[in-house]
């Protein structure tokens, strides 16, 4: 059962469906018709680039270093006015952002299918390969005596090999693992950052994917690959944190 929540710690919610494209395809012939298409409900434009350097040494002279580098686009982002939500054009497939406040899947699903639809027009994508469903949380824990007791929040707590003689400074702990009757993997990791006004901030990466091929004109498969996905996601989220973590979220 899902434990709804009246102030969930989403930061952001991320849906990446990846694809095999057209071979030769430039992803920077997409971007004056995208912008047209997209234009009405997400107006600003920004680009995700990727840098490429190059070193390169030359025989017998190991000081001489030469350095190139080039900038690639990687995904145009189409963005609404707030630039809380964004739908992305990438090199490999089609993503949509959504950033707090989130409500739920469900309220996001039409608009997902319709900027789905819209990029499937222009991408013309030869299969799905891929379906990802990424949820970024951030806890806030109190400091009790300037302490954190990590079980009390976390069923799945990075350990110290003696508590009373260490003490941890910072952490990241990260797993992956497979659902055996669906095939669905989750990649999950807990990572610690600087104090923050008597608090522990911890990031919660919550992602889960489902490696598989579709079609990309079979909405229904895609869409039942993701309730799939969010199912996963919210049995992990609920069985990776305790009680009394899940009733920070409930607190005014």
């Amino acid at each position: 059962m899902t434990v709804t929540l009246a102030h969930p710690p989403i930061v952001e919610a991320v849906l990446d469906i990846d694809c095999d494209l057209p071979l030769g395809q430039e992803l920077s012939a997409l971007e004056g018709p995208a912008r047209e298409r997209f234009r009405d409900h997400y107006p600003k434009l920004g680009q995700r680039v990727l840098q490429e350097h190059q070193i390169e040494t030359r025989p017998d002279t190991p000081l001489n270093v030469s350095v190139r580098h080039a900038v690639a686009v990687a995904a145009y982002q189409f963005m609404q006015e707030d630039q809380k939500q964004l739908v992305q054009i990438r090199n490999d497939g089609y993503s949509f952002n959504r950033l707090a406040p989130y409500t739920s899947l469900d309220e996001y699903l039409p608009e997902i299918e319709r900027t789905w639809r819209i990029y499937v027009s222009l991408a013309a994508p030869v299969q799905i390969r891929l379906v990802r469903l990424r949820y970024i949380n951030r806890i806030l824990l109190p400091l009790v005596d300037g302490k954190v007791i990590l079980d009390d929040y976390f069923r799945v707590a990075p350990r110290l090999p003696d508590e009373e003689r260490m003490s941890f400074l910072g952490f990241v702990h990260q797993h992956v693992t497979e659902e055996p009757g669906t095939g669905n993997q989750a990649h999950t990791v807990f990572a610690s950052q600087n104090l923050e006004h008597g608090q522990l901030p911890v990031i919660f990466d919550n992602s889960v994917l489902a490696l598989e091929t579709g079609d990309v004109d079979n909405w229904p498969w895609i869409e039942g690959k993701i309730r799939s996905l969010r199912s996963l996601k919210n049995y992990i989220f609920e069985r990776s944190l305790t009680e009394q973590c899940l009733n920070l979220f409930q607190q005014d």
